[in-house]
């Protein structure tokens, strides 16, 4: 039998006016990353924004886009959802300056049961603070409400960004050479990639609280988890100005052993030096925790080490010193060698 009460979009859990009230909310934080190329304003069907190709003698655009994963569950667990935009935005934007491309727009997805406006803000303040970390302007973004489709507090997104390289320098590896120096760039912590299984370790495993406090961390381990990933944008635009880079990698899902043969020539290797860098202590709890095994912890993890530059020898003291006046955290960790054919394009540990 018909109902005859008058039913609304409301009534079936999708609020309009809480849509609109959060776009109006969003307005200032999408504002604060405007670029000159930027010519709308939110709100239109479309982001419009001008390449300015003149700039360019091969404008070649670079797009990626991610998400952020079940880092998710400890955002609801620990109510706290300022941080989870800047991941957001890191796995997009670390991805694409590998190939040498500046990042200029930002666009994110965000999907929900039921929309709280101003929680719902707090996670648009993180994608803001990361495109502003990254140069890039958000363009525009989509907001879902789905009722009954996830569980109430409970949220997904993704995003997707496009840069910008002259095609004359985009970086592939086609360059590397043998006797490169590999330098890593330490990471922030877990950033945003393992954390099924880090979550299994300390929750199930270890059965600890998200307020637990470990040994070498300055914070319960549930925020140190939480820690957003780095973003390496503005450092690495430093260096390909003024160096010779050869290849990069961005260390995400796969680890050190699988993400950095993405970049490497045929015939030669990846040799690193596995007490090379400092380990940040959140690893060696898991690693001790789950009883991890070192091979699984370097393919799982960054271990420590978020982004890979390789470049000339004879360069490579130079952006170490660059580097550290940028306040990143570097380290030489190996070098590219020679191989055989039964064990060219990997990662050899020594």
């Amino acid at each position: 039998m018909a109902t005859k009460k008058p039913m609304t979009y409301k009534d079936a859990g999708v609020d309009i006016d809480a849509g609109n009230k959060f776009v109006d909310l969003i307005k200032p934080l999408v504002k604060a990353t405007s670029r000159p190329e930027v010519l709308t304003d939110i709100g239109g069907f479309g982001g419009l924004f001008s390449l300015q190709s003149g700039k360019y003698k091969k404008p070649t655009l670079v797009s990626g886009t991610d998400g952020v994963g079940t880092k998710l569950k400890l955002a609801f667990q620990l109510n706290k959802h300022d941080t989870v935009g800047i991941d957001l935005v890191a796995m997009c934007v670390n991805d694409i300056i590998v190939q040498g491309a500046e990042p200029l727009f930002f666009l994110d997805y965000l999907a929900t049961g039921k929309l709280a406006p101003e929680s719902s803000v707090d996670i648009v303040k993180g994608i803001s603070e990361g495109c502003q970390m990254a140069g890039c302007a958000l363009l525009g973004g989509e907001t879902a409400e789905m009722p009954g489709f996830y569980a109430e507090g409970e949220y997904d997104m993704a995003g997707f960004t496009v840069g910008v390289v002259d095609y004359d320098d985009l970086i592939d590896g086609n360059s590397i050479r043998v006797g490169d120096k590999i330098i890593g760039i330490g990471s922030s912590g877990l950033h945003s990639n393992g954390f099924s299984l880090a979550r299994k370790v300390f929750f199930d495993a270890m059965g600890l609280d998200l307020d637990d406090e470990l040994d070498g961390l300055s914070r319960p381990i549930g925020l140190e988890l939480l820690t957003p990933t780095r973003i390496y944008v503005k450092p690495l635009l430093n260096l390909l100005r003024d160096f010779n880079v050869r290849g990069m990698a961005h260390i995400t899902g796969g680890g050190l052993l699988e993400n950095i043969p993405r970049v490497l020539p045929k015939q030669t290797k990846a040799r690193i030096q596995k007490d090379s860098w400092e380990k940040p202590a959140v690893f060696e709890h898991l690693r001790r925790g789950g009883n991890i095994e070192e091979n699984e912890m370097y393919r799982t993890f960054n271990y420590g080490i978020g982004m890979v530059v390789i470049v000339p020898e004879k360069e490579a003291d130079d952006v170490l010193m660059r580097l550290k006046g940028l306040q990143e955290t570097a380290y030489l960790i190996g070098e590219i060698d020679a191989c055989q054919d039964n064990d060219c394009h990997l990662v050899e540990l020594v």
